[in-house]
């Protein structure tokens, strides 16, 4: 996240092969390419058709949200992720498998009536599920679009009754560094932490997956339970959520640590603030091989907003 890496395709000229060699050449790397794919998908395949959660899925599909468009091929998404904690590139997703997601719960506390830990089932069984298609965009300037499987944010939140001093939610990620080899790092602090305020966080659009494309979630999507917040940059979102805790205060997120020149609380999207390393105005939706003009917050403009009325002071967009 910290550092824009060229993407795989981006090669200078004196690359390009010779026309009369390329059919073959493809033809090979073609092959090769589907064949490991296909391990890899055959093996995950098999894990999450191990998942006790499967039998919940698919979820109702949530009707009457905004346009999010096509969604992204799903082989795409499974094998271009940013997640930090198990490396900075971006074919993380074999490393990924060695995330234990059974047993897993998430602790929820600090200024709540209602303390109390509750494990991925129990959460599938309280909470209203559904599956919601939202737009993803990166930091980095990429995009996809991706059917979400879970449930609001709002229905945790109302489970736990927080306390009426409470104004922010922290959120906070496992931490294990034998299984999960970026966090071995000494650069970065994890755990992996966000936040956001208490009317983010209650708001409609506000979301805990479980799961995407109609199954349990991928172990490099950020099994078995992460945030999805679609109208800010995709470092919001955090992944295998742990630990989720109601405060008084604004707490300081992970990049906001780590380069907080670069990277703020807020992460809402914007085409008109660019990075202080690039332009945020246009962006390349994951396998199209197009650029396209941002969208304010992400194209939930509309929807969110009236949360930063009052707020123009602040550091909204980055």
């Amino acid at each position: 996240m910290l550092i824009r890496r060229p993407r795989a395709w981006e090669l200078s000229e004196t690359a390009v092969t010779p026309e009369i060699a390329a059919p073959n050449r493809r033809n090979l790397l073609a092959g090769a390419a589907v064949a490991l794919l296909a391990a890899g998908c055959e093996a995950e395949a098999q894990r999450i058709d191990d998942d006790p959660s499967m039998i919940h899925y698919p979820f109702p599909r949530r009707e009457g949200l905004p346009p999010a468009g096509d969604v992204t091929d799903e082989e795409l998404v499974a094998n271009y992720n940013n997640f930090l904690d198990f490396g900075s590139g971006k074919r993380i997703q074999r490393a990924a498998q060695a995330l234990v997601v059974r047993p897993w719960t998430v602790e929820i506390d600090g200024l709540v009536e209602k303390p109390m830990t509750l494990d991925i089932d129990d959460m599938l069984r309280l909470f209203p599920k559904e599956e919601r298609i939202y737009r993803h965009r990166c930091v980095e300037t990429w995009a996809k679009v991706v059917p979400w499987s879970g449930f609001p944010l709002r229905a945790l939140i109302d489970h736990v009754r927080p306390l009426s001093k409470a104004s922010h939610v922290r959120f906070e990620t496992f931490y294990d560094p034998k299984i999960a080899p970026g966090q071995r790092s000494a650069l970065y602090g994890f755990p992996y932490s966000e936040g956001l305020t208490m009317a983010e966080a209650r708001h409609d659009l506000a979301f805990l997956a479980t799961g995407a494309y109609g199954k349990p979630m991928r172990r490099q999507y950020g099994a078995p339970i992460r945030l999805v917040v679609p109208w800010k940059y995709g470092y919001k979102s955090i992944k295998s959520v742990r630990k989720v805790t109601f405060l008084d205060k604004r707490p300081v997120s992970f990049w906001e640590k780590l380069q907080p020149t670069e990277y703020g609380f807020w992460a809402n999207v914007n085409p008109e603030v660019p990075h202080p390393r690039w332009s945020q105005a246009q962006e390349e939706v994951i396998g199209s091989f197009r650029r396209v003009p941002t969208k304010l917050f992400n194209g939930y403009a509309a929807e969110v907003a009236a949360l930063y009325k009052g707020l123009e002071s602040e550091r909204l967009y980055l």
